[in-house]
């Protein structure tokens, strides 16, 4: 409870007494996680700056836009406004995800950030996220959180409590940063943040936070409309035990898959990883409800299993592809000492034919409908994809065909579509800039992306070299490529 400051003299000496207070009285109520936020900002000293003015009328002009990060920023802000305030770091932080993210956890840039705080690979390794082929601690909430308030923690340390130096080393670098300090004290220039040379971004990055700072603090005074987003946790964690089909943990919660995967995006595939984590967020009020359907559920039910017959010229590879799996997952699931497979050999395949990306498994919505093409003679996979009007690529995916195979009269194809979006529910528009030694079959390769489709977005001229430097648009698939 807390406590009320009474003041009394003992021995002609003044001393601050507590004094208990009504609990209704001592704890601030808010309406919603926006009015809490803009009651704790801290950083309001650093916004009267031109800089910060320039980026804040930016935002003013598009207030549409904090509109709508808002909205999404809703399923997880409230527990990183808990995490900060259990931290005693500023609340002002809570705005962050607006500057690296626009609060979307499947966000990825071109320099391979991923996730509400945008680690990329390396960053991520040093703070412990782990990343496998079956799940990027960087998307997961909980995990990069933790880890962001950490290394921001170690930042602010690193640089003496000063939180605009902290802010600058967590986008450029704590290198980089001191590299600027020690070029102005050599100089006998002040060494804050604002008086540093720093890589351009860096220099707006600052700004950008500030601006959101002041803008939140008085959002009706830019004609920020917030969503609705009471002041309470929005989602429990709940431990699951073991590896289960997300599919079905959605149906035990009740929920749509897609929001069990906005409240879980780390998973990369359609089951949660078989070495863990082995928790999943659940939605507050249907927690109760998973909970005890998950611990009646048989343990043969949590993940669907396809018997699959192994044919003359199989091997474990191809197998994996074929089904979207992984080789060690094949290995562990049929005891296998060896690579070595006969023909007839029966194999147990994790997920069955069922068995989807993670991206797929969000089309059992009433948007989405699924239609049934049978071959006809003559029938080629990119003149079936243009006729539909998707990709080859996805036919290939959906249909779990390996590129090139053939296809035959009276094969049965299945093609989705979703009216006025693309079917890949966390497709990103990536821009990617060309390194020395790219080609596109190794950008292709690398985000799991086909050589004509990358000419086609970009308008290339196929045979034409590639130059270092050259701005290329790619529509990238962040739970399968190389991220």
């Amino acid at each position: 409870m807390k406590k009320a400051i009474k003041k009394k003299k003992i021995d002609n000496t003044e001393f601050v007494e507590p004094e208990d207070i009504g609990e209704s009285e001592a704890l601030a109520s808010y309406a919603n996680v926006w009015d809490r936020i803009s009651d704790k900002l801290t950083f309001a000293e650093h916004v009267s700056r031109s800089e910060v003015d320039a980026l804040e009328a930016w935002y003013a002009e598009h207030s549409y836009y904090l509109g709508n990060v808002s909205k999404r920023a809703g399923r997880y802000i409230h527990h990183i406004v808990e995490e900060l305030e259990a931290r005693d770091m500023p609340v002002d932080l809570a705005l962050l995800p607006f500057v690296e993210s626009a609060y979307d956890p499947f966000a990825y840039s071109h320099g391979r950030a991923a996730g509400l705080w945008q680690f990329i690979p390396s960053t991520a390794k040093y703070v412990g996220i782990e990343q496998n082929w079956w799940y990027d601690g960087r998307r997961d909430v909980l995990v990069a959180t933790d880890a962001a308030l950490n290394y921001l923690s170690d930042l602010n340390r690193r640089f003496d409590g000063d939180w605009m130096l902290t802010l600058a080393a967590y986008n450029a670098g704590a290198g980089t940063v001191n590299r600027a300090i020690r070029r102005n004290r050599k100089a006998g220039k002040p060494t804050d943040f604002w008086s540093l040379d720093l890589p351009k971004e860096t220099e707006r990055y600052v700004p950008k936070l500030l601006a959101l700072v002041k803008i939140f603090g008085a959002p009706s005074s830019y004609n920020l409309t917030l969503p609705e987003v009471p002041d309470t946790q929005h989602f429990v964690k709940v431990d699951v035990g073991s590896q289960i089909d997300l599919a079905k943990a959605a149906s035990l919660a009740d929920v749509t898959l897609d929001e069990l995967y906005r409240l879980n995006p780390g998973f990369n595939r359609w089951v949660t990883a078989p070495e863990g984590p082995h928790y999943l967020l659940i939605p507050e009020a249907k927690a109760d409800l998973f909970s005890q359907n998950i611990a009646d559920l048989a343990p043969e039910d949590r993940v669907r299993w396809t018997r699959y017959k192994v044919e003359s010229g199989d091997n474990l590879i191809t197998i994996a592809r074929k089904f979207h799996v992984d080789v060690a997952s094949l290995r562990t699931s049929n005891n296998l000492d060896s690579d070595l497979l006969k023909a007839g050999q029966l194999l147990l395949i994790p997920g069955g034919s069922k068995n989807t990306p993670l991206q797929s498994l969000n089309r059992g919505t009433a948007s989405t409908k699924k239609r049934e093409y049978r071959v006809k003679s003559g029938d080629t996979l990119s003149e079936i994809a243009s006729a539909h009007k998707v990709s080859t690529r996805d036919l290939i995916r959906w249909n779990r065909l390996d590129k090139g195979a053939l296809i035959k009269p009276g094969q049965t194809l299945a093609i989705y579509t979703k009216s006025g979006h693309n079917p890949d529910g966390h497709l990103k528009k990536v821009g990617y800039r060309v390194r020395n030694g790219d080609n596109l079959s190794r950008i292709a390769s690398r985000f799991n992306l086909s050589v004509n489709d990358i000419v086609k977005w970009n308008s290339l001229r196929p045979g034409r070299y590639l130059q270092p430097g050259q701005a290329l648009t790619l529509y990238v698939d962040i739970t399968t490529a190389d991220l």
